[in-house]
């Protein structure tokens, strides 16, 4: 029997697989419409997410509100969005190869029951987990490959725009590449 949606996201909350557990605030689960044919991950809750319990809600958060709304996507609308971890990594590090495993379950449970015809991966680390573990982020963003019946993107992470402007041309550029592909293989996103 496959499960619900809500026993999924009660389930990960009660979560106590790895020691990110023991600092945090909320469990970040994720956000949006769980019926979603476009999802985006990220790596991990930051600050402002660990304290509100949803992903990308800080600055990172309002630039790509931002640029999903460039390209008529929001989280209250059409996509969803997760993180490969779900607990707030100290100080904002990456999370560590042995808390993504921990963490990665919940996370393949989620897009096992959304059904997405269209992944992004939200920078070097997600992408290096759905994409590919040698991807070259600055070099490879905005490529679609398929895997398991599943378009996948890379682009460049919110935060990383944040702290280089200068790349933000290029972000834009993934999510023009996003909407196209959204028009191609998607039936009830727009």
């Amino acid at each position: 029997m496959e499960q619900s949606f809500d026993a999924l996201e009660k389930e990960c909350l009660a979560c106590h697989k790895c020691a990110l557990c023991s600092t945090r605030k909320n469990v970040v689960f994720g956000v949006g419409k769980t019926d979603a044919e476009v999802m985006f991950i990220g790596e991990g809750p930051g600050e402002q997410e660990d304290i509100k319990g949803e992903p990308f809600v800080g600055r990172a958060g309002m630039l790509l509100d931002l640029m999903l709304d460039a390209v008529d996507l929001g989280r209250d609308k059409n996509i969803y969005i997760a993180n490969i971890v779900k607990c707030r990594p100290p100080h904002n590090r990456d999370p560590l190869p042995e808390e993504q495993d921990c963490c990665i379950d919940w996370l393949l449970r989620q897009i096992e029951l959304i059904k997405p015809q269209i992944i992004v991966c939200l920078g070097r680390i997600s992408a290096m987990r759905f994409v590919d573990p040698d991807i070259k982020i600055t070099r490879q963003h905005g490529e679609f490959i398929e895997k398991d019946g599943i378009l996948m993107m890379a682009t460049l992470h919110p935060a990383a725009l944040l702290r280089n402007p200068a790349q933000k041309p290029d972000a834009f550029a993934d999510f023009l590449k996003l909407r196209e592909q959204i028009n191609r293989v998607c039936e009830h996103t727009y």
